[in-house]
């Protein structure tokens, strides 16, 4: 069988291996790095960790990536030309075209999960990816490994944007630092025909092969490796190509960069994205969205996401404002620019943009419109469904109503929270996000977090209880809570399929989101998790919803981030909430609650809330009437509960 892989020294081709059917049962995979030595394997988007020795000591000389690229995975729609191995070697290739479509054009700036890629800027029949085979890179923002010289090496992560043919493959790569220490990390990605969904970062719809495009999902995925912060890389060593996770497997690196540290900003509200929903259509509209500030800053700028996206969207316009009354603003909207100084922005598929910093104060717990024209059509969105906060929106072929100080545009309301994932300020000082009093907790969640059963439009989450504690401390140990509770999420599996348009909107797993909603957000010091009732009510074991949280805690402490971890709360009297659910519920909190080390502390939730003569149910004065959900007075109690010291 030919393969597609040219060697880079053009002296031939290298065979390649028998393609297997052997499907991807595991998710993606990263192993902590260690400083001085190989780390003990730890999942990253929730998946075992992958296998084989590390790269030795005399590896290559380290080139940029795509000066190593020997695999050409992507053709224009039509049939893929004979003797075109395509990504796997028979034939089969991604759509240059849904790749466009997608906003992933050659050479494109991409965020994915947080980190800069650049899609490989190739042209039709040129190599655009390297199949890993112990291959040393200098990685994208390296200061002598990018054409502009950005970064100097030096990260908080290393990020590889990666699929698999044949099956799962990975293996064991290295990070080299400057000063001569290294440290090795499991890398591991699925199947890109068959691998999971929930934590693809992008699926396109077709496959190009030699009879032409097929109707299939293709999956590309991100995987993101801890880094010493304070040391610069001097390069990466791939995993060799004997080190497949699946026999016959070869894993295909199309980017790879260093993720920079926040660098003095820090989230002050932020919201998950549970689904891709149905909307409109909307034709030139804008979207006027309230949201709540939580720390306060001299400058803002906001967050933007095209999550489970398969086309890109296109943003107009864009400003900030303090609210007034209802859709009204207080004073003159300011106005957002992306990417130094375009008023516009297209909105990967898949991917996050960032506008520009806007001199626009934050007092903190200020209410905020964010306000986003879109010129459209826009017939499905990436939502956070249940916001439990009333936006707005203009009638169709409104036009650019950013600017807009008053609320007469503003005909429609909203109660989900479309496109918009952050809103973030500057730092007062330029104190360290890990200093006293600076950056955010996380509190990644399910519709308890997400303030189900509260009053709308009041504010009533116990995360903004949380909140409202630390703006009245005297020396809080953070200033911002990230709200990230996603109604009817789970630690283990997926509510949401991962793609396609849906009316759920339960999220993707807590492990699937946790490189998303967590350690991809600026300026965070601690995350509270507080969810797993809808997995032991899905029939998930204990011993599963245990691994899930163990394996949530080991990312996030290898990112040096503090983990709390709280006790799921009783439902007895729900419909689905069987003594044998409580019986399991017992059993999670057991493991929560022993002293294990796992956890850098433990929120007992479940005293708070249960009631002392039927352990099993909630507090009579704390239900909200269905008895799973705390309403106003249960919510206050988790939120004044909470020990600071924790944080």
């Amino acid at each position: 069988m030919s393969s597609s892989r040219p060697d880079p020294t053009a002296k031939g081709t290298k065979g390649r291996k028998a393609l297997t059917t052997v499907l991807a049962a595991a998710l993606l995979t990263a192993a902590p790095v260690s400083a001085t030595a190989t780390a003990s394997p730890g999942p990253a988007r929730g998946a075992s960790p992958g296998s084989g020795a590390a790269p030795t000591p005399a590896d290559p000389s380290p080139l940029p990536l795509h000066r190593l690229f020997d695999n050409t995975g992507t053709a224009p729609d039509g049939p893929v030309p004979p003797g075109h191995g395509g990504l796997d070697g028979v034939g089969n290739a991604l759509s240059r075209d849904d790749l466009a479509a997608a906003g992933w054009a050659p050479g494109s700036r991409l965020t994915l999960d947080g980190t800069p890629l650049t899609w490989p800027d190739s042209r039709p029949g040129q190599p655009d990816n390297v199949v890993a085979d112990g291959q040393a890179v200098r990685p994208d923002g390296h200061a002598d490994g990018h054409a502009d010289g950005r970064g100097d090496g030096r990260g908080e992560a290393l990020s590889f944007l990666v699929t698999a043919t044949g099956g799962t493959a990975g293996g064991t790569g290295a990070v080299r630092y400057r000063d001569g220490s290294r440290s090795t990390f499991a890398l591991t990605s699925p199947d890109w025909r068959s691998g999971p969904l929930g934590s693809k970062i992008i699926a396109l719809p077709h496959v190009n092969g030699p009879d032409g495009r097929r109707e299939e999902a293709a999956r590309l995925y991100t995987v993101t490796v801890p880094l010493d912060p304070g040391r610069p890389v001097d390069s990466v060593v791939l995993p060799r190509d004997r080190d497949g996770a699946g026999k016959g497997a070869d894993l295909h690196v199309f980017a790879l960069s260093v993720r920079e540290p926040a660098k003095g900003w820090t989230g002050t509200w932020a919201a998950s994205t549970g689904g891709y929903t149905t909307v409109g259509p909307w034709r030139d509209q804008t979207l006027r969205l309230a949201v709540r500030a939580t720390g306060g800053g001299p400058r803002a700028r906001i967050r933007l996401g095209n999550a489970f996206a398969a086309r890109a969207v296109e943003i107009g316009g864009a400003t900030v404002a303090l609210r007034g009354d209802g859709a009204a603003a207080e004073g003159r909207p300011v106005p957002l620019t992306f990417g130094g100084g375009e008023r516009g922005v297209r909105v990967p598929a898949g991917g996050q943009v960032v506008s520009d910093p806007a001199p626009f104060a934050v007092p903190a717990g200020a209410q905020l419109l964010v306000s986003i024209h879109l010129p459209g059509p826009v017939e499905a969105a990436p939502v956070h469904a249940h916001a439990l906060r009333t936006s707005w929106i203009s009638p169709p072929g409104s036009g650019d109503r950013t600017a807009d100080t008053g609320a007469k545009a503003f005909t429609g309301t909203l109660k989900t929270w479309p496109f918009l994932t952050g809103v973030d300020v500057s730092s007062p000082s330029p104190r360290s996000a890990r200093g006293s009093g600076a950056g955010a907790v996380v509190t990644l969640g399910d519709s308890i977090t997400d303030g189900v059963g509260s009053t709308a439009d009041a504010d009533n989450r116990w995360p903004d209880v949380l909140s409202r504690r630390l703006l009245e401390a005297d020396r809080p140990p953070v200033r911002s809570v990230l709200n990230h509770g996603i109604s009817a999420n789970r630690i283990v599996t997926d509510r949401y399929p991962g793609d396609g348009v849906s009316r759920i909107t339960g999220g993707v797993s807590a492990q699937n989101r946790l490189e998303r909603d967590v350690l991809s957000q600026p300026g965070v010091r601690t995350v509270v998790v507080f969810e797993g009732i809808n997995d032991l009510r899905a029939g998930t074991s204990p011993e599963e919803v245990a691994a899930g949280l163990r394996a949530v805690a080991e990312r996030a402490r290898a990112r040096g981030l503090r983990v709390v971890v709280a006790t799921v709360a009783p439902c007895g009297g729900y419909p689905d909430c069987s003594a044998q659910v409580e019986a399991r519920r017992q059993t999670l909190n057991a493991f929560i609650r022993s002293d294990r080390g796992l956890f850098d502390g433990v929120a007992d939730f479940d005293a708070v809330l249960r009631d002392p003569a039927a352990p099993h149910r909630l507090l009579p004065a704390y239900d909200s009437g269905d008895h799973l959900h705390p309403g106003d007075a249960g919510l206050t109690a988790l939120g004044e509960s909470f020990d600071l010291r924790l944080l």
